[in-house]
């Protein structure tokens, strides 16, 4: 009986500090979405620099975004606030992620906290970065086929594509972060990645394919070709880790050796 009552008690401090972390990650979040509010209009400019771009490599102006109905650019608004709020917090809700799930962990792995939370920040920020520098390509190959057509953009179709580029490529170049992942819970290894390397190639492309909303070649491209790059670069992580791994073995076979 007692220790199902230890038990419980695990159970109700565990389900409060997972009420805790979230209402941190909550705050930071409202936050964030009222200060990317008040700076909308330099949002909105940095929103429509690929798309102008884009024109003019169709051979397009694009003088201005339409709206359909009145309380669109109202709405527009907000959901833009509210995915740069999101983005804006991502660094804190990061952490409470990783001080979620460190009670649960060895003390040697507790270690890894700050390059668990920079890599996937470091790796979702490198993604979107490269998505706004394919969107003005992309646009410019869709807007291509514009041309004779009296071309009218509008706000909300034009801000969930950005939006949709903008997660896809992010989320995407989160996978070389799993695979490491993986490997530390030695559910792959080095040998196993090294022998699939070939179909990696091959899954880079289909991914880019299928999370690019724009279906052109210049984003796929430029996300596979990445993609594939930070599978090399895990898998020499992953070499390392399990070097590492063989060296605190032998050494802990000679300390038992010693004691004999």
């Amino acid at each position: 009986m007692k220790k199902r009552a230890e038990a419980r008690m695990t159970v109700v401090e565990h389900l409060e500090e997972l009420r805790h972390r979230l209402l941190i990650c909550a705050i930071a979040f409202v936050v964030a979405s009222i200060v990317a509010y008040i700076i909308y209009p330099h949002i909105l400019h940095l929103l429509r620099l690929p798309l102008d771009k884009g024109g003019r490599i169709a051979g397009l102006k694009v003088t201005k975004l339409s709206v359909q109905g009145v309380t669109e650019a109202f709405f527009i608004k907000i959901k833009v606030s509210i995915f740069a709020g999101f983005l804006l917090a991502l660094p804190v809700t990061l952490w409470q992620v990783w001080r979620f799930i460190t009670p649960g962990l060895e003390a040697g792995e507790k270690r890894y906290a700050v390059p668990f939370v920079v890599g996937s920040l470091g790796l979702f920020v490198l993604g979107a970065f490269v998505a706004y520098l394919v969107l003005p390509e992309a646009l410019g190959f869709l807007l291509h086929f514009a041309k004779g057509f009296n071309s009218i953009i509008f706000i909300g179709q034009y801000v969930t594509f950005f939006t949709f580029m903008i997660l896809a490529f992010g989320i995407t170049f989160e996978i070389p972060l799993v695979l490491v992942l993986l490997a530390a819970a030695r559910v792959i290894s080095a040998a196993w990645l090294s022998k699939y390397r070939r179909h990696a190639i091959v899954l880079a492309f289909i991914i880019g394919a299928i999370a690019t909303p724009s279906q052109d070649p210049y984003s796929n491209t430029l996300m596979a070709v990445p993609l594939y790059i930070m599978y090399e670069i895990a898998l020499i992580v992953i070499k390392g880790m399990e070097r590492a791994r063989r060296r605190r073995g032998d050494q802990g076979k000679i300390e038992e050796t010693f004691e004999e």
